[in-house]
């Protein structure tokens, strides 16, 4: 492994949705470096079949936007940061309009946006591109950045760690300067300085054995941001999408919550239905109340998943509001305008994340964070559905304005030593890897998921000790590879999770505890902060 050194204004890890529009609203200021996992479509972003929650309907109001997000987030959004970005909402919305995205038009008048309801949303408020909103942001995004000559793209390059030096002119006190990213096709470790460098990673349900997720959601940024020194905040909240398919061949492919907002009714195998009994708005419930409403019914009934029925709705209304879920459950022998869907929980979105400002600032100079690595605070304790995309879109927006203003300031570029490798060889037990990946992920899914107990708690942070232990081990001995990188960002945030739900001793939100089943406004309505010393290592 040879190194190499790449200057550059901006380094941008990650090419979601956030990523790519910060990349283009900073392009006329400097150069950047965009750095991928795999090609620059592969994202979160691009799975997201919902759409954008905006008000943009006469009936409707940004208070009620703003009512709907704090309710959802059970006592521990910020009210500021929700107001922001629900009032900045639709000058996001025109922006991506302008930019070529095609959102759904009603079809009984195409000038109007055929605007979605989903779990939790009072009003009809949801911009969506039929049923693969994400696909289609995410396609025009990646044109006009593919477009752009100052913005260079390194696929298949996955980030290392972070790059912290003294700042002479802040005190001395440590500042990002890039990171070390591993180029995985030339198997060597590039040296990537900034002046800026952009955290838009995407969240971490990969830690999870069942996900709705891509692979690339390994809770990289988290991870690398927790090892520098940031402040990480409200891990404890993974929401877990309550519609997932459940078909031995559907590899985390997602049902959207825009079925049940669109009159789908969750029943048990034997055709009852079952959400009245858990939440008053039933089937248009919160994500978290009907994740934890199946997990109940299964444990009741000992089936191995719920139905979602929409049948009762016309077929021809069916094939045109989800045609990529009718086609793809059409692929499974399921054709659901005449059978209910089978469907199962599964990790989804990471609410907490590397803690920000309002401008996207990590508590570390020099170091921003955008999209679902970051907890901005408008989340809370749960995501209102279709506020995700939304969210990223306004901190790039915040993001870009800071980071324009920043590199007027100048600062020469320090000196830092590339990576060395020591006396690391080559790994020579693959499979070492391979089982540390997939025990995390089941006791993570079996000990730290919907509901969880002090017991369940201490049995995995016990586990991960160990574990985390074996892989540092293996990470000092041998050379690195994607999947160690991975898995010891998958062992760091695994911890981060269960270190964040020992601390809070209540039921609330995302966070449900067997041990206390209530809300503790007294003690806990406050965000769970954890930070370790400033990391050292190469």
């Amino acid at each position: 492994m040879t190194a190499k050194e790449i200057t550059t204004d901006f380094l941008v890890i990650g090419s979601g949705l956030a990523g790519l529009s910060f990349s283009l609203k900073t392009v006329d200021a400097g150069s950047i470096a965009l750095v991928t996992k795999q090609d620059i479509a592969e994202s979160s972003s691009r799975y997201a079949q919902g759409g954008i929650a905006a008000v943009t309907d006469r009936d409707d109001s940004f208070a009620e936007h703003i009512r709907d997000t704090l309710q959802a987030g059970d006592g521990l959004c910020d009210p500021k940061i929700v107001e922001l970005v629900v009032n900045a909402a639709p000058d996001r919305i025109r922006e991506l309009i302008e930019l070529g995205v095609r959102f759904s038009r009603r079809p009984d008048n195409r000038r109007e946006y055929d605007l979605g309801r989903e779990g939790g949303h009072s009003r009809r408020r949801v911009l969506h591109a039929a049923d693969q909103t994400g696909a289609e942001i995410e396609q025009c995004l990646v044109e006009a950045a593919r477009g752009e000559k100052r913005i260079t793209v390194f696929e298949d390059h996955i980030a290392v760690n972070l790059i912290t030096a003294p700042d002479p002119a802040d005190g001395g006190r440590p500042r990002c300067r890039g990171a070390y990213v591993l180029d995985r096709n030339g198997k060597r470790v590039k040296t990537f300085l900034a002046h800026t460098t952009i955290l838009a990673t995407g969240g971490a349900a990969k830690v999870y054995l069942y996900t709705s997720n891509p692979d690339t959601t390994a809770g990289d940024g988290m991870a690398m941001a927790y090892r520098a020194g940031a402040r990480i905040a409200n891990m404890e909240f993974m929401q877990f999408h309550p519609t997932c398919l459940y078909h031995p061949r559907a590899k985390s492919f997602l049902i959207s919550e825009a079925v049940r907002g669109e009159g789908g009714v969750l029943k048990t195998r034997a055709g009852r239905p079952f959400m009245a009994a858990y939440h008053p708005m039933a089937d248009l419930a919160p994500r978290d109340t009907a994740a934890r409403a199946i997990d109940a019914e299964l444990k009741k009934s000992g089936e191995d998943h719920v139905l979602l029925d929409i049948t009762h709705r016309p077929a021809a209304f069916i094939r045109r509001r989800f045609p990529h879920i009718h086609r793809q459950c059409r692929e499974f022998g399921i054709d659901i305008t005449k059978t209910p869907i089978p469907v199962v929980p599964a990790a989804h979105y990471s609410c907490g994340g590397v803690q920000t400002d309002p401008r996207g600032r990590t508590s570390i100079p020099g170091l921003l964070a955008i999209g679902e690595v970051a907890h901005t605070g408008l989340h809370g304790a749960n995501r209102l559905a279709s506020n995700s995309l939304l969210e990223a879109l306004v901190f790039a927006d915040q993001a870009a304005e800071l980071a324009r203003e920043e590199i007027a300031i100048p600062r020469p570029f320090p000196r830092v030593p590339p990576w060395r490798i020591g006396k690391a060889v080559d790994a020579s037990e693959a499979v070492m890897v391979a089982h540390n990946w997939d025990e995390i992920r089941r006791l993570m899914w079996n000990y730290v998921g919907i509901v969880r107990s002090d017991k369940r708690l201490e049995r995995a942070w016990h586990r991960l000790q160990n574990l985390r232990k074996e892989i540092n081990e293996y990470y000092w001995n041998f050379i690195i590879t994607a999947d160690l990188i991975e898995l010891r960002n998958i062992a760091t945030v695994a911890g981060l999770i269960v270190a964040s739900a020992k601390k809070r001793k209540e039921s609330r939100g995302l966070h449900y505890s067997l041990d206390y089943p209530k809300k503790d406004d007294r003690r806990f309505r406050k965000d769970t902060i954890l930070r370790t010393k400033r990391y050292r290592e190469p």
